[in-house]
């Protein structure tokens, strides 16, 4: 199928990839728009893979507040002002506090927990466990139960409350692939009226 240069700008479009990414993509999947999204999606992967050991320095401060009630101050980094002046960069931290307003993550990332609190909810998982299964069984039962507790409790891998299909993980990625440079989120605080720091 001969790939035109329509085909190009529309996925170009669609992905915010280069056009001769696009090209290549389409090219590799003979002409199949959804196969094509695959290609580059995963190719933004690695991408992002390869950046994430690059110092992320610059960046912003952002701040949302949900009808008086629940403030997030957020800082997102990535490695030049160029990109921190970016419109799309801004509104990637304003959906990123927004998630933190709505979800209430109470880590950036998994690696963040506490050993001893990852501990703690296995043994509470295990424990809710009824009836006598082998102990394989039983560890995968907790393990889905943990993973349920990482997307609850962290960030990143929280789905996306704009897009639920995407994790908030996937939404940087996705980022990093277009501008081409490390974006992380170095921290994040919430506030809700009529809440303590310990609640």
């Amino acid at each position: 199928m001969a790939i035109t240069a329509q085909m190009v700008k529309e996925l170009r479009e669609k992905t915010g990839a280069g056009m001769m990414e696009c090209k290549k993509a389409l090219e590799t999947s003979g002409g199949d728009f959804n196969k094509a999204i695959d290609i580059l999606r995963q190719k933004g992967l690695a991408t992002a893979q390869k950046k994430a050991s690059r110092e992320a320095k610059e960046g912003i401060i952002t701040s949302y507040i949900h009808m008086d009630k629940i403030g997030v101050m957020l800082e997102l980094n990535c490695e030049t002002d160029f990109v921190a002046r970016n419109e799309e960069f801004r509104q990637l931290a304003k959906d990123i506090a927004m998630q933190i307003a709505a979800s209430n993550p109470q880590y950036i990332q998994r690696e963040d927990i506490p050993q001893e609190v990852i501990e703690k909810e296995k043994e509470i998982y295990k424990s809710q466990i009824k009836g006598n299964k082998p102990p394989q069984v039983i560890e995968k039962i907790v393990e889905g139960k943990l993973e349920k507790f990482f997307e609850e409790m962290c960030l990143l891998d929280q789905p996306f409350i704009k897009e639920p299909e995407k994790k908030i993980k996937d939404l940087i990625t996705e980022k990093v692939a277009k501008f081409g440079e490390n974006i992380m989120v170095r921290r994040f605080v919430r506030f809700q009226v009529g809440q303590t720091q310990d609640e």
